[in-house]
């Protein structure tokens, strides 16, 4: 039986991406997205809450994301999540859990970029990647 892995998340930008390449030369654009939801406390108060996304997205999305998104945008990003690990400076396993993104729709126009533009990723978009390959952290 097979399972499912599929998020689909609508946010804005917190900072602008950041592009980087792989040793093999694969462009890599990771970024974080702000989704917030509204909802009455017990008290019947309205209150809002945030939930941070790390987004990595690969090859041409990659270099699409880099090229039309900054801080502040408003996205569509559908994906799966991936959880990896690393041993980090002080000996200490360290986990990160990120969406890999195989489709950005861009949602609002900033700078002239055409509202809903549609970028997806081909099947292959993600490569699973080695611990040497991880360009940051």
């Amino acid at each position: 039986m097979a399972g499912l892995n599929k998020v689909m998340i609508i946010g804005n930008l917190g900072a602008d991406p950041e592009m980087r390449y792989t040793a093999d030369g694969t462009a890599l654009t990771s970024f974080r997205v702000a989704a917030s939801r509204n909802y009455s406390g017990p008290d019947g108060e309205r209150k809002e809450e945030t939930e941070w996304f790390s987004v990595v997205t690969w090859r041409k999305l990659a270099e699409q994301c880099s090229q039309f998104l900054q801080k502040g945008r408003r996205v569509y990003v559908e994906g799966r999540l991936q959880t990896r690990s690393w041993d980090g400076p002080d000996g200490q396993k360290r986990y990160r859990t990120e969406v890999i993104a195989d489709r950005v729709l861009f949602l609002d126009r900033i700078g002239g970029a055409p509202f809903g533009e549609e970028h997806d990723a081909s099947p292959d978009a993600a490569p699973e990647m080695a611990p040497e390959d991880i360009p940051f952290e």
